[in-house]
């Protein structure tokens, strides 16, 4: 799988405490990777992290925020990388309405710092920055979004998204362009569910929370469609991409993760789907709180992900939501080892891209 180019490598990963991170270094981890993170703190609670016990088994837990230049330089220079997977950020749009400078400082200087860790690295070092979806100028329509498009975004989180990417393509073009030790990569991608993520404000750990307190949950835009995803898919985009990098090819692009263009649903479609899968009978109300702006529509063109990468998604909608609600539904029935459902659905996602012939997965 991925040639076995992350077997016994040094890997790097920032925001591993996070749902996206912790899915990776679990995955890593199986791939037989030593992982080291990098986190502020525990982003919420209950956390996968911390369910997964996933301290325990890596090589290192830094608890160091990225904001925090000259620790972050002192954490690369003991690792010594040799893959670099960003993803610490501020990832919640509402609240970065509550938070901009925070939010700002974090998207945006925390790339910066960990793109001036990999500048002064000594040895080869792979390095996928990891941005979002959101990182376009979204005008709302049915087409989907290529990495040529305009960057930008009405919304503070969006605008640090945007502006993360025109510092990753100012760092590769002044540094990284004419040499060959430090190799990155961009990775865009989002609206992803799964098990274990409790965030605040995200439709399905909303949902979770409300239907475990047998409580009616409230959702914004039931209307409103995104390019929904299980987390296994962009983490598979990411590694693949690491493994292109690895190979001398990909060096400064960009590249989107995401569902086929025909797997777009509205945000009621996806809760109705999720209720079928809970232990009990649980109901909705549609919500009024609009107070910040969100987009109604969202897609991604993933193309390019195909034709450069050989990439593509391995999950049909119906499948992910599968996954997800058998998930939290094995979580919350308090008697399955929650650790060996975790790893037999990257197992089974594993099996399913083998099938369909997916070349990352030999």
């Amino acid at each position: 799988m991925f040639e076995n180019c992350y077997k016994g490598k040094r890997v790097l990963i920032t925001g591993h405490t996070g749902f996206k991170g912790a899915w990776l270094t679990l995955w890593l981890l199986q791939l037989g990777a030593k992982v080291y993170g990098v986190s502020k703190d525990i982003p919420s609670n209950p956390s996968l992290f911390e369910v997964l016990n996933l301290s325990k088994l890596m090589e290192k837990n830094y608890q160091v925020d990225i904001g925090d230049k000259e620790t972050l330089l002192q954490v690369f220079a003991e690792v010594r990388p040799e893959f670099v997977f960003h993803l610490a950020a501020q990832p919640i749009v509402s609240l970065s309405y509550q938070s901009p400078v925070e939010t700002i400082f974090t998207n945006v200087m925390g790339t910066v710092h960990v793109l001036e860790a990999l500048r002064q690295s000594k040895n080869l070092c792979i390095g996928v920055i990891i941005t979002s979806d959101k990182c376009y100028d979204n005008v709302e329509w049915c087409w989907g979004y290529k990495e040529t498009d305009t960057l930008g975004g009405k919304d503070i989180y969006s605008g640090s998204k945007g502006a993360a990417e025109l510092i990753f393509k100012s760092y590769y073009h002044s540094y990284f362009k004419n040499q060959d030790i430090v190799r990155i990569a961009s990775a865009r991608a989002g609206n992803v569910i799964g098990g274990g993520d409790w965030a605040v404000d995200r439709v399905i750990p909303d949902c979770i929370r409300k239907w475990s307190a047998k409580q009616k949950v409230e959702i914004r835009q039931p209307q409103a469609t995104r390019p929904w995803q299980h987390v296994l898919e962009p983490l598979s985009g990411y590694l693949n991409l690491g493994l292109s990098l690895f190979l001398g090819k990909s060096f400064g692009e960009s590249f989107n993760f995401g569902p086929n263009s025909n797997e777009t649903y509205t945000v009621l479609e996806l809760v109705n789907q999720l209720k079928s899968f809970w232990h009990e009978l649980v109901d909705i109300a549609i919500g009024t709180d609009l107070s910040f702006h969100e987009a109604g529509l969202l897609k991604l063109n993933c193309d390019k992900a195909r034709a450069y990468l050989n990439w593509q998604p391995t999950l049909s909608f119906s499948e992910t939501m599968a996954m997800t609600g058998e998930w939290y539904s094995a979580f919350y029935s308090h008697n399955t080892d929650i650790n060996k459902i975790t790893i037999t659905q990257i197992e089974a996602y594993v099996n399913k891209a083998s099938n369909l012939n997916r070349n990352w997965s030999r």
